[in-house]
């Protein structure tokens, strides 16, 4: 059981990048010789992106491999907007560089955040468990850069902190009520991210936010309780689900402030969560077991099976959730682990706890890779967790919490979509973008890029943040919507990039 969590990662290790689309760019061809094709040249319609400024949260600063860094940020959506934009009359984009490329944040030479992943062979591992031990420079005591900023993006930003004053304040750190990326890049510890986003005057703006306030809930698996290896710092202020009236009133307010002096722009709505790998590369049926560990097992649960069937008998369950709460392993190598859900009957006053075997509707999160199969007291081998030891709520993330999430997102998404229409803003609808990655993948270039973890070619080794592959993938649907909303090109005219030209993941010696 030892090694159960390379069962999957060993899986991974077969490539770096999506498989290539074998089919060739067909040439025109007229009596027998090519055709040039003449593209017409490159205008901004109607947008004006001689001062382009982005909010939003990771997804906006370029967080990837469970970091943010030098390589990560040049590679942000933003900053690959910007490069075109700079094409039809846009300016200078400034971002809040880190000072490194191993990531993390410390405060006076204590580290607050951890470097970044890296890929080790067999799956994702942290940095310094192949390099060695790393001096995060990246520290908030003496080495802040200086704004104002045009990426605007704060990693773990849930909707209502872009207008929460002191989010940026030093002090606010070690309590959760600040978050360290915004206090790199806040004009005064009082201000706002959206004050500090308006003040700059804006003839363009992008607002892609929402994420954060469905994620830590699904992260956590629903319980609320921040995890080793959670992604986004977005437990600064809880992981409940942000209630939708707060959301609808925070977003519009965020839009009249970035519109108020006629700047046009471009939103995104929110992916569904439960769709990225994070929550799909661990199966619910992980365990192997040959025949005298399953009988041995089975032989453990025995009592609490033979309760549940009293519980039936004495009308306190019916035989439907018997069946599905009775635990039972065979010799088979795909045996499913055995969680605790809190949406079972409780059955405290019998001595039952609430314990069943996953199914395929549960989504278990992608740290459990590294602890499916350890051992609960290292002095019983008997005690492992996911057999023996049921998976606490936070590892699984159970149908019920699922249609949470899915409800909530759904309201954002509906909110969103209605201020959009409102303002006349163009719209990226990312998260049927990100389900077409999920259902199949979608072709770019010479790449079909999916939402596997590793292999996919979109997603980075956190499971939660694209890479670079994957931003320009979106920064094509930008300019996509743009080009709908405003009349500008950057498709007809060749514009849109080759996502080719970034990378999947980086190599553990950048630095």
């Amino acid at each position: 059981m030892k090694n159960l969590k390379y069962i999957i990662l060993l899986m991974l290790a077969f490539g770096f990048i999506a498989c290539e689309n074998e089919e060739l760019d067909e040439l025109r061809d007229h009596n027998g010789e090519d055709e040039a094709i003449i593209l017409p040249e490159l205008t901004s319609g109607s947008a004006d992106f001689s001062k382009f400024v982005t909010l939003g949260n990771s997804l906006t600063a370029g967080f990837t491999d469970n970091a943010l860094f030098i390589a990560s940020q040049n590679n942000s959506l933003p900053n690959i907007l910007s490069q075109k934009f700079a094409l039809v009359g846009g300016g200078s984009f400034n971002q809040p560089l880190m000072n490194d490329n191993f990531g993390g944040i410390a405060i006076g030479g204590q580290r607050i955040l951890q470097p970044r992943l890296v890929f080790g062979g067999a799956g994702p591992v942290p940095l310094e468990s192949l390099i060695g031990p790393v001096t995060v420079s990246t520290d908030l005591a003496i080495n802040n850069p200086t704004g104002p900023f045009n990426n605007m993006g704060v990693p773990g930003a849930k909707s209502f902190h872009l207008a929460a004053p002191g989010y940026g304040n030093i002090a606010g750190v070690a309590i959760g009520a600040a978050n360290p990326y915004f206090v790199r890049m806040a004009s005064n510890p009082n201000t706002t991210v959206i004050a500090d986003a308006v003040s700059q005057n804006p003839s363009f703006f992008s607002l892609w936010i929402g994420n954060n306030d469905v994620l830590g809930f699904a992260t956590s698996g629903g319980s609320g309780v921040s995890q080793e290896g959670n992604l986004d710092p977005s437990t600064y202020s809880g992981n409940d689900i942000t209630d939708s009236n707060v959301f609808a009133n925070v977003y519009s307010q965020l839009v009249a402030g970035l519109t108020a002096n006629g700047a046009k722009g471009i939103v995104a709505n929110i992916p569904d969560v439960t769709t990225i790998p994070f929550f799909t590369t661990v199966p619910h049926n992980p365990v192997p077991l040959d025949a005298n560990t399953a009988g041995a097992v089975n032989q453990a649960y025995a009592p609490y099976n033979g309760g549940l069937l009293q519980a039936e008998q004495a009308g306190f369950i019916d035989a439907d959730e018997r069946a599905a709460r009775t635990i039972n392993f065979t010799a088979s190598s795909s045996n499913a682990v055995v969680i605790v859900d809190e949406d079972l009957t409780n059955l405290g006053g019998l001595g039952l706890p609430n314990f069943r075997q996953a199914t395929a509707n549960d989504l278990l999160v992608l740290p459990a890779i590294s602890f499916i199969g350890t051992l609960a007291d290292p002095n019983n081998p008997l005690s492992v967790n996911g057999v023996a030891v049921p998976l606490a709520d936070r590892w699984v993330l159970t149908p019920n919490e699922q249609q949470m999430v899915a409800t909530a997102t759904q309201s954002y998404n509906a909110t969103i979509a209605s201020v959009a229409a409102a303002n006349g803003l163009a719209f990226v609808d990312a998260n049927a973008l990100l389900t077409q990655l999920f259902n199949g993948g979608i072709p770019s270039g010479n790449f079909i890029l999916t939402s596997n973890l590793v292999t996919g070619g979109a997603f980075s080794l956190d499971g939660v943040h694209p890479n670079a592959r994957g931003y320009a993938l979106i920064a094509n649907e930008f300019m996509k919507a743009i080009d709908a909303a405003y009349g500008s090109n950057f498709e007809d005219s060749g514009n849109f990039v080759d996502v080719g030209n970034f990378p999947t993941n980086y190599s553990p010696t950048l630095q």
